[in-house]
């Protein structure tokens, strides 16, 4: 068992952490369809946009093996009904559909049906190395922004759980703590299914990072007490404009943020950039189980009846972001221009057979665009 990537491949099958057991048990779950694996990602045991990005593309290279017979035309159909069974599980996280599409680009230029299952494991494993290189280039970006000392906080779970390895909020959280900033992060505990709380926490622990546990409705007190510096969380889903989906809170934090003249980063891989959705009240937002608000540790504490609402995820206006870390460095409004500016870039880079972390460490002081 590894941990520290969340999932993994091992003897013919994807083997992840399952999140759900966590903070109490390191416990493993074993994925041989690509029907498993669509399970783990709606029941949440793996979860953050990458990470379910690269669930699913193993998902799909377990499709590949599953049924070797057929015409070609007749396996890449059976793939195509895998690949929608995958993406209907989560509809906010646009990299979830991004893997899945890398993997059926792979599927449609492999001439022989017999090499399908070897070439989509492949495509999965790059995309499995690519993420981890592509969040320690983040972190490298990211962790300058951070004055000596600062203290700073983060919501909801963006750390190797959520990735291929490393993070992306957290990932330069725990670079700048590698860098010795001496910086001290205050986590959100993030209700309803409490990702600050049991995940967050737990690998701040691990990581030797000093921290403290909040309620959701306790961060505007702490801004107020200047107890607060900066805030950095991550991304689901980055519209064209800059708008940004993310667990459901992240607005409030931005608008606290704005309120109290904190910075307000966003660190996501380019990955996460949707530009087909020009603005984020077009978002698709997730509506999940009202359980999860009722029920607590598996007690009720609530009264059976209730109406609930419980949407996933939420959108902060572009304009409360201060800056968005990517891969290609610290991106500033206008989004609209340094966001495509970026992805054409490393399509550039792509094209030209460059690694996505290509480069040295001292780039990660990279700031594009207008604003400071």
């Amino acid at each position: 068992m590894s941990t520290e990537v969340p999932l993994w491949w091992e003897d013919g099958a994807l083997s992840l952490i399952d999140q759900t057991a966590l903070p109490h048990e390191v416990r493993t779950r074993r994925c041989t369809t690509w029907e498993d694996v669509a399970e783990a990602i709606r029941a949440l045991r793996v979860r953050g946009a990458p990470a379910i990005g690269l669930a699913a593309a193993y998902g799909l290279a377990l499709a590949a093996a599953e049924r070797p017979g057929g015409s070609p035309s007749e396996r890449l159909a059976r793939l195509r009904v895998a690949a929608a069974g995958l993406r209907a599980t989560r509809p906010t996280a646009v990299n979830l559909a991004w893997a899945l599409d890398r993997l059926l680009a792979a599927a449609d230029a492999t001439p022989d049906p017999e090499l399908l299952p070897q070439r989509l494991l492949a495509e999965a494993h790059t995309l499995a190395r690519a993420d981890l290189a592509i969040n320690r280039r983040m972190a490298a970006h990211g962790a300058a922004l951070f004055p000596e000392g600062c203290s700073v906080l983060t919501y909801c779970n963006t750390g190797m759980l959520a990735t291929g390895g490393w993070g992306t909020a957290f990932g330069v959280l725990r670079q700048a703590h590698e860098d010795g900033r001496g910086i001290r992060v205050v986590a959100c505990e993030t209700r309803p299914v409490l990702q600050g709380a049991r995940l967050t926490a737990w690998e701040l622990l691990r990581a030797g990072i000093p921290a403290t546990l909040i309620t959701d409705n306790a961060a505007a007190t702490l801004m107020r007490a200047g107890e607060v510096d900066t805030v950095i969380v991550g991304a689901d889903r980055i519209a064209a404009n800059g708008d940004t989906a993310n667990k459901v809170g992240t607005y409030a934090l931005a608008v606290l943020a704005h309120a109290h003249g904190l910075p307000f980063y966003v660190a996501a891989p380019l990955s996460t950039v949707d530009l087909a959705t020009p603005e984020g009240h077009v978002i698709p937002i997730e509506e999940r189980s009202p359980d999860e608000v009722t029920m607590l540790a598996g007690a009720r504490v609530a009264p059976a009846g209730i109406a609930v609402r419980n949407p996933a995820f939420d959108v902060t206006p572009q304009r409360l972001i201060t800056a968005i870390v990517t891969e290609a460095g610290v991106l500033r409004p206008p989004y609209a221009v340094t966001l495509r500016a970026a992805l054409e870039a490393e399509s550039g880079r792509r094209s030209a057979g460059q690694s996505p972390a290509s480069g040295d460490r001292a780039a990660g002081t990279a700031d594009v665009g207008a604003a400071r």
